[in-house]
């Protein structure tokens, strides 16, 4: 199945707002707890990312490394 961008701003406005019942492109989709909707989420947004639609996430969010060496000579 092909996800759209839309979908996946439902789902993160639904999660956002507590609520288990996602609205988009005038369909609605009930979920039955907000972990079922977080699973579906992390579906549509790998199907996403697969497709090309969306950038993968960072493998770390620490950002670039530095390394620094002391000497006392």
């Amino acid at each position: 199945m092909a996800f759209t961008l839309t979908q996946l701003a439902a789902m993160e406005a639904a999660i956002a707002s507590g609520e288990a019942s996602v609205a988009y492109d005038g369909k609605r989709v009930e979920y039955r707890s907000i972990d079922e909707l977080m699973k579906a989420m992390q579906v549509v947004r790998s199907g996403l990312i697969a497709s090309g639609q969306l950038a993968a996430p960072p493998l770390s969010n620490r950002g670039p490394a530095t390394l620094i060496a002391f000497s006392r000579d």
